[in-house]
């Protein structure tokens, strides 16, 4: 086998182009988080708009490295991504992580106590608007369209799923202040419903913009606590008491029995919808028997 045969197996193995993926797109964030924060440093910018500036060019910069890269190394075009695809599935996206979001409130409101003790101006929905949206499409890029996507092409649908869970648990299993609930929920959340939502839709634009919704509406909108997003403000400041079960105590209700219980039939739905709809991918391995 010659050297050049060689290195082009290396480089199609599943793990590699994991690596590299991971490498171009990590390190154009990277690279512009330290660039831009040195550049903007003395600047006379507020800090909330410091961090949108950083947050749109992080973002423009993982598209344009995830697509340029995956068109360069993989000879396709870039479906996932599609522009065409884009309104549907942003939509549906942002919709199904704000009603998510709006129902866990509505059962504390019912079965527990949630009040609003202060409103803000709309300007002050920007600094949970920014954290957001780079959380969405930074991790939704990696996390999925370089991870998820790489391996279940490479062993299959449900062995891709499987790992998440792995990845989420082992993740966060030492997380302070979690519980056993906190982490089935997470491990629910991030580790099979964001999945689930890119295997029905075959889209990025889905999960990236249920992320988004996720961590925005939480504190932006209702003021509840969202581990990944805890700049502080939003339109509300709230109340919430109430058993922690229902309350998801210190975790936020994305760790209440609720969000489990309806993530976890969201994520089935979505899975067997995905399943009728051939969505599933056999191992590589099978496809050669």
């Amino acid at each position: 086998m010659s050297a050049g045969i060689m290195a082009n197996k290396v480089l199609q193995f599943f793990l590699v182009k994991i690596i590299i993926g991971v490498i171009v797109v990590g390190g154009l964030v990277a690279f512009s988080e330290w660039s831009l924060r040195l550049v903007l440093v003395s600047s006379p910018i507020t800090d909330i708009n410091k961090y949108a500036i950083i947050s749109v060019t992080d973002i423009v910069l993982a598209l344009a490295g995830y697509v340029l890269l995956f068109r360069f190394y993989e000879k396709r075009k870039i479906s996932e991504l599609s522009i065409a695809g884009f309104g549907k599935n942003a939509t549906a996206g942002f919709l199904t992580g704000a009603l998510l979001q709006s129902v866990f409130i509505l059962v504390i409101y019912i079965a527990a106590s949630y009040t609003i003790t202060a409103i803000y101006p709309a300007s002050s929905l920007l600094p949970s608007f920014t954290t957001a949206i780079n959380a969405g499409f930074i991790a939704e890029i990696l996390l999925r369209g370089v991870l998820f996507r790489i391996t279940e092409e490479a062993l299959g649908t449900v062995i891709a799923l499987l790992i998440q869970i792995i990845l989420f648990t082992v993740m966060h299993i030492n997380v302070p202040g979690g519980n056993l609930l906190s982490l089935a929920t997470t491990v629910i959340q991030a580790g099979l419903l964001l999945p689930s939502a890119y295997i029905l839709t075959r889209s990025l634009w889905f999960p990236i913009f249920l992320h988004f919704a996720w961590d925005f509406i939480e504190p932006g909108i209702f003021g509840a606590i969202n581990p990944g997003n805890n700049v502080g403000g939003g339109l509300f400041t709230s109340s919430i008491q109430g058993h922690w079960l229902i309350t998801g105590g210190q975790m936020g209700p994305q760790n209440s029995l609720q969000a489990f219980i309806f993530c976890s039939l969201l994520t089935v739905l979505f899975l067997w919808m995905a399943k009728k709809r051939n969505k599933f991918i056999p191992p590589s391995w099978s496809s050669r028997n």
